[in-house]
């Protein structure tokens, strides 16, 4: 068997996430579905990240073991003519028999994008969060710096997921106005792991700290409580993309 690694961007909008599920169209089902039909043979995929209905990936990683060889640039090209309008693969590469997407990586970075301005823009809708409001943006970057450091982040955790448990290392959480339109807030966080919604709440909880809510030196108390109810609001999925997995 030869290894493979695909590199794949989606839109989420209208997919019920990457993994496969009975209520809809899901990134892993559509992907398998065309390696099957490229190598007339059931394929099974593992996944780096089980991103939620309605999330976007610019970088999403995947593997599986291919029957046979396909030139690496050619893997793409074969995939893709089976393959919806949201979803693509823009890189292929054998990788050592040993590797897994899911389980070899190392890290993800995740950008919940926040499009502050009275008027909306449905061209930008699709991909942010509209406020309103404007946000202080120096404010959201001094809570930043708090959510950095391995801790118990249950505040940060909506209902539902499956985890043992609630410890997570952050590495870095930014937050900047993006060069091409100032209105346009986006929040990075790169992590080893993340809980259930937990960059979802992350930026609620910096657009609360941006819109006077939340003071930034609450934060530290917040993540100490591990009380969900003290941190800030889940944002829409439509803002969030997954951007880069290492390994």
């Amino acid at each position: 068997m030869n290894r493979v690694l695909l590199i794949c961007e989606y839109d989420g909008t209208d997919l019920v996430g990457y993994q496969i599920q009975d209520s809809g169209r899901s990134v892993q089902g559509v992907l398998t579905k065309a390696l099957t039909e490229v190598y007339k043979t059931d394929i099974k995929l593992t996944g780096c990240s089980r991103t939620d209905a309605g999330v976007h990936a610019s970088e999403h990683m995947s593997s599986y073991d291919a029957p046979f060889v396909i030139p690496e640039d050619k893997i793409p090209l074969a995939v893709n003519a089976y393959l919806p309008d949201d979803v693509a693969v823009k890189k292929a590469m054998y990788v050592d028999d040993h590797f897994s997407a899911r389980f070899s990586c190392k890290g993800k970075t995740y950008c919940y994008r926040i499009y502050c301005s009275p008027v909306r823009r449905p061209l930008v809708d699709r991909y942010a969060y509209h406020s309103a409001h404007a946000c202080d943006i120096d404010a959201m970057r001094e809570a930043a710096v708090h959510f950095e450091g391995e801790y118990d982040y249950a505040a940060f955790c909506a209902a539902g997921g499956s985890q043992k448990t609630t410890v997570r290392k952050v590495l870095s959480v930014t937050v900047d106005v993006a060069g091409d339109d100032p209105h346009m807030i986006e929040i990075r966080v790169t992590g080893e792991a993340f809980l259930y919604n937990m960059v979802r709440i992350i930026a609620g909880t910096l657009y609360y700290v941006g819109t006077g809510k939340i003071k930034p030196s609450a934060i530290p108390g917040i993540i100490s409580s591990c009380d969900r109810s003290k941190a800030g609001k889940t944002l829409p999925a439509k803002g969030l993309t997954l951007e880069h997995v290492y390994y």
